[in-house]
């Protein structure tokens, strides 16, 4: 259990705070751009790192709500470089004008951070969602695969060639961390349905029901427990395969994480099983300060530094499943995502 405070290899353990992970590190000649930023973990990502001195781009949906967020953090650290830019991760539009907009000002990168984007902020303003019923995206594909991975998968290709520009100039170790979660462990059975993707034929009320449920029952059906699961385990395979296509002598990591089990209200489409995680949360999980801590630490400390391609949690390494250690559904997933964002 966090509270109890065990450390692991690290010398942190899950009850660290992203503050304490990156004590002591200087940021300062660094630039990161950390999406879903105006809120629970993201927004206190962008603090932590404004704190130690990293340039931060906030993506976001909202321009005006990232704005507000940037004046509050420059409130409590006036010297904070903060600049602010729309990212809509449910458009493969949206994203690839980002990724241009950034390409054009001449700005370099150091860190990509992707932290969990919140589908529900188009019906709510609320931060932080989990397994959602059945919806699309604006590019015809299942919300939570398309937002949680290839998306995130397409920004980082975009990216890239600025990220190593970046790592050459200025000779500092370039980062991409993936924030994954333990529902990585609980996908589809075949971890990705390649072949089902977008099939939204469900049992009455399927998307309601608890987690384990045993994954074939589900059949060619939606789950939203287990498309959430295959769009996080996607990550940690994304963060792989990545990491095996780098070329010798690239200072590039790419790593994915799970942040713990934070105080949120993550499972509002599941109303008993929210009630009771509000219940009990404040005693058993953590507070938003200790979920960010792991994403801090595999961004910046120097413990981290030449390591890829791994799976971290409570800010030490975390041994994920089979399926994530799987090289060829990791190729696959690749050649998947590369066709359905129509790169060449």
């Amino acid at each position: 259990m966090w509270f109890l405070g065990w450390k692991g290899e690290s010398g942190f353990s899950a009850s660290s705070t992203a503050e304490q992970v990156t004590q002591g590190i200087d940021g300062h000649g660094l630039t990161a751009i950390v999406t879903g930023a105006t809120s629970g973990l993201g927004l206190e990502t962008t603090r932590v790192f404004a704190l130690r001195g990293v340039h931060v781009v906030m993506a976001v949906r909202s321009v005006e709500s990232g704005t507000k967020v940037k004046e509050t953090i420059l409130k409590e650290i006036p010297s904070a470089k903060i600049d602010v830019m729309e990212l809509d991760l449910c458009s493969m539009a949206s994203v690839r004008k980002f990724a241009s907009d950034y390409i054009s000002s001449g700005r370099p990168l150091n860190i990509l951070m992707y932290v969990l984007f919140d589908i529900d902020e188009l019906f709510h303003n609320n931060a932080g969602v989990m397994a959602t019923p059945f919806q699309l995206s604006q590019d015809n594909i299942e919300m939570q695969f398309a937002t949680n991975h290839l998306s995130h998968f397409l920004l980082t290709n975009l990216l890239l060639e600025t990220m190593k520009r970046t790592v050459r100039e200025c000779k500092r170790e370039g980062r991409i961390v993936i924030l994954s979660s333990e529902a990585h462990r609980l996908p589809y059975q075949e971890g990705i349905r390649f072949d089902k993707i977008n099939d939204e034929s469900v049992f009455p009320n399927l998307y309601n029901s608890p987690c384990f449920i045993p994954s074939f029952f589900c059949g060619g059906r939606y789950n939203s427990y287990y498309a959430y699961g295959q769009s996080k385990l996607a990550n940690i395979l994304h963060a792989k395969e990545l990491t095996r296509r780098f070329k010798e002598g690239v200072e590039i990591t790419a790593n994915a994480l799970h942040p713990g089990s934070i105080i949120t209200n993550i499972l509002r489409y599941h109303g008993y099983i929210n009630a009771v995680a509000n219940m009990v949360g404040k005693y058993l999980l953590k507070n938003v300060q200790q979920g960010a801590a792991t994403q801090c630490y595999v961004a910046l400390h120097p413990q981290v530094k030449g390591i890829s391609g791994e799976y971290f949690m409570d800010s030490n390494k975390a041994t994920p499943t089979h399926l994530a250690n799987d090289s060829e559904l990791a190729k696959k997933l690749w050649e998947f995502s590369v066709s359905l964002t129509n790169q060449k």
